[in-house]
């Protein structure tokens, strides 16, 4: 183990500097330095028979180094509110519980263009085709649809907002039975 110390003590010093020039943060040159120390170390006596050291941990430092850019590009940083649009989310899916009921409210009218359009995604230019509308007016008979579906569902399953307009809280009624 001693050829490890003494090749470690000549080149740590300067793969130090090329792993921060190359991270440019000094914490995760520093990690990166101690992991090609612990590779070098399990090494064990077979360090020793390496014949060019220094090209050995920079070889390992270049893959640790790679391993970690790879993993830092892959992720994603996370909001620090998730929970709060995890909960946002469950509420709003939840709601969806209250749909078949106030849709069987509706009219045929608002019911066949909310189905069709948004639960289904027929492309509004095709179902102005399909009834025989200009596109404005089945954009307009669409938009008209929505608001009284909203307008029930936030009557029928007293729906609350919060302060950003956003679902808080609501009453799940059962689907008719």
């Amino acid at each position: 183990m001693n050829c490890l110390m003494t090749a470690w003590h000549q080149h740590e010093a300067e793969l130090r500097g090329w792993l921060r020039r190359r991270m440019g943060n000094a914490a995760d040159a520093e990690d990166i330095l101690q992991d090609v120390f612990l590779k070098a170390m399990r090494q064990g006596e077979r360090f020793c028979a390496i014949v060019n050291a220094r090209a050995w941990l920079y070889e390992v430092a270049r893959n640790a180094l790679a391993d970690r850019l790879r993993l830092a590009r892959d992720t994603v940083q996370l909001p620090e509110n998730l929970s709060a649009d995890i909960e946002e989310a469950a509420t709003v899916d939840s709601l969806a519980a209250c749909l078949p009921r106030v849709l069987s409210e509706l009219s045929a009218e608002d019911r066949e263009a909310i189905t069709l359009c948004d639960l289904e995604r027929l492309p509004q230019e095709e179902y102005a085709r399909r009834k025989g509308l200009s596109l404005p007016g089945a954009k307009s008979r669409v938009q008209r649809a929505r608001k009284r579906l909203r307008e029930r569902l936030t009557q029928a399953c007293q729906v609350r907002l919060d302060a950003d307009g956003q679902v808080s809280d609501f009453v799940l009624r059962p689907p008719v039975g």
